[in-house]
């Protein structure tokens, strides 16, 4: 009985929490918080178009000071080890670029003794090595990582264009104008980095591997194939990929809602004659400007909004939690998420050219590149009014339907984008920005939706077809990998959610080898915690300490499988009501991912759904 007066207790507590947030809009806007890249890269840029806005940029090097460690270094998330080289790396590009520190500062001193003894730029990701070579710090390759008549290849060429995933496409388009111009704006207001090579040659820095060589010759042997004049090619092919971005901005002026793409295609567009006053690049720095949010005082650059995400799911938790659907918040919430369903047309379509649009976003400007989790938890929201909304609601579940891809699951943001050859591109973890693959995620939250939303059941085709894909991609140990969170505990919280709401039995094989996995990691004080570590390393880490996030998905887990409550609930209940105000870098460690090893996410707004929807589910079930 008490743990129930707690639970009460702790979902009247969140309810207001949320209440209290929501926006006058019906969205809750809370931060995309990912870390200082983006604060670093926007000195960078402000300061490479001669932008003078001092209050930003005071502010964003100030919230970079903020996060350094004793050591000199920046992390990317609290267990890392000493630190990030690159992130340090950019840290201390952007503090000397700001203008307000120099080499001489103890701070800056300390992070360059870490960049040099821990190897230098030669260390750092090549997307950082990319900002330092358009900014004039490195040479660009004599060879290109990927040419640009990569664009005119015909789709049924074993790599083209449209192989590659559309969160890629963002970032390669401009990537590949930049290398065939060999672009680099040298500007004498940024700082020279040269004292922090550690190479002799400087091809040496781009690491290009034997097997990428090997890919690159048969790409550049099938370029060579296109019928027309190598010059002539060359520039047609750099036009359509300027196109191809230009197609693509977004009503805030970004492109594609991302600042790492957006601020790329800057630098794409001078270096194909735009000035640097030209409309569409002052409308871009505003779009990125107005990505802006406010942590403990102090401006953080966003990577993109959270809008619709931080609301979807806002909004079924607080109804899961008996919240009606005609209250005011709700009414809000609905009415904001029924305003940005797309009516257009993206590149989703290349692959799915059957469907009518219908999807939804993650960013509040996002109204052309849907994805299958922002659908499915929109619609979860407006469940309740699905037969006001009809058109709504069909367009959307027939959206998700047919982004299955052949193979049972479901991808991110296209069917059928998971090319292995791409493995092999010279990205670090090329295989998170450059694939869209089926993932137990996306897979086990579209079953969740589909049978508690739709009621499909295990006996529907499509159905089969994901279950069986599910089958095959568990763990030995009886987990599965999440794709967009920090990472088997949360795999392992959605496939087993998804495939109890299609009816697979409590008793199933699978289940309880799931069951038995998240009983062993429970750790000695009722919760559940795992480390960024798990997707390097791509086994489970854990984290050593608990979080309330993993702690309410294992929990979910559990209580979906278990029709009495059992200690191992009993004690994740006790720990998940007695931890919720807390405040300490477990509550601000990541549980999002973008790209395993490079870029974690730190959702604000976690720490209230995921326990609200795991307290609801508890006092619904056994209350």
């Amino acid at each position: 009985m008490n743990s129930l007066l707690d639970t009460k207790a702790s979902i009247d507590w969140i309810v207001e929490t949320l209440r209290k947030d929501q926006t006058s809009d019906g969205s809750w806007n809370y931060p995309f918080d990912t870390g200082i890249s983006t604060d670093a890269y926007m000195i960078i840029l402000l300061r490479a178009l001669r932008i003078h806005d001092e209050e930003l940029i005071q502010g964003l090097s100030k919230r970079i000071l903020s996060k350094q460690e004793q050591n000199g270094a920046w992390k990317l998330f609290h267990d890392e080890g000493e630190g990030n080289t690159t992130a340090t790396v950019e840290a201390y590009y952007a503090l000397l670029a700001c203008g307000y520190y120099s080499q001489d500062d103890k701070n800056l001193k300390a992070a360059k003794r870490f960049i040099i003894t821990h190897g230098g730029l030669n260390k750092i990701s090549i997307f950082t090595k990319i900002m330092l070579a358009l900014t004039g710090q490195l040479k660009w390759p004599s060879r290109s990582p990927l040419p640009i008549e990569v664009i005119l290849l015909p789709r049924f060429s074993p790599v083209h264009f449209y192989s590659f995933s559309s969160f890629g496409r963002a970032n390669l388009t401009p990537i590949m104008i930049l290398s065939a111009k060999r672009f680099t704006l040298s500007l004498e207001n940024l700082p020279d980095l040269s004292d922090l090579k550690t190479y002799r040659d400087d091809e040496d820095q781009w690491n290009y591997s034997r097997e990428w060589r090997s890919l690159l010759y048969f790409i550049e042997e099938g370029i060579k194939r296109l019928i027309g004049i190598p010059g002539e090619l060359r520039n047609f092919a750099i036009d359509k990929a300027k196109r191809y971005m230009l197609g693509r901005i977004e009503a805030d002026g970004t492109f594609l809602s991302y600042f790492s793409s957006t601020f790329l295609m800057i630098f794409a567009l001078l270096s194909v004659g735009y000035k640097r006053t030209d409309p569409v690049i002052m409308k871009a720095i505003d779009g990125l400007k107005a990505m802006k949010c406010e942590i403990n005082g102090l401006p953080h650059m966003q990577y993109t909004t959270a809008n619709i995400w931080n609301t979807s799911l806002i909004s079924t938790a607080l109804q899961s939690a008996g919240i009606k659907a005609d209250d005011p918040m709700i009414k809000e919430a609905n009415r904001y998420l029924l305003s940005r369903q797309h009516h257009k047309y993206g590149d989703w379509m290349i692959q799915n050219s059957n469907s009518l649009p219908g999807g939804w976003g993650f960013s509040n400007v996002n109204s052309i590149h849907p994805d299958v989790d922002d659908t499915t938890a929109s619609l979860r929201s407006i469940v309740k009014i699905a037969r006001m909304e009809k058109a709504a609601w069909d367009r959307g579940v027939s959206w998700t339907l047919s982004m299955q891809n052949d193979d049972g699951g479901w991808p991110a943001f296209e069917r059928n984008t998971n090319s292995m050859l791409l493995k092999l591109f010279p990205f670090e973890k090329g295989e998170f920005l450059l694939l869209d693959p089926s993932s137990a995620d996306l897979t086990g939250r579209t079953l969740e939706f589909l049978g508690n939303y739709t009621r499909l059941s295990k006996s529907h085709p499509l159905i089969k077809k994901a279950i069986g894909w599910l089958w095959k991609d568990q763990r030995k140990d009886g987990s599965w990998y999440g794709r967009w969170g920090i990472c088997y505990t949360y795999g392992t919280w959605a496939a087993i959610t998804g495939l109890r709401a299609v009816g697979v039995a409590n008793s199933d094989p699978h289940i309880q080898k799931a069951s038995s996995w998240l009983t062993l990691i429970q750790n000695p004080d009722g919760g559940w915690g795992e480390s960024c570590h798990s997707d390097v390393k791509q086994k489970y880490i854990p984290l050593g300490s608990s979080t309330l996030t993993h702690t309410a998905w294992a929990l979910d887990t559990l209580i979906s499988i278990s029709d009495k409550p059992t200690k191992e609930i009993e004690k994740g209940i006790t720990y998940l009501t007695h931890s919720l105000k807390n405040n300490d870098w477990t509550t601000d460690y990541p549980k999002g991912q973008g790209m395993g090893g490079a870029f974690y996410i730190h959702y604000h707004s976690y720490r209230y759904i995921f326990p609200l929807i795991t307290l609801s589910h508890y006092q619904k079930k056994y209350g």
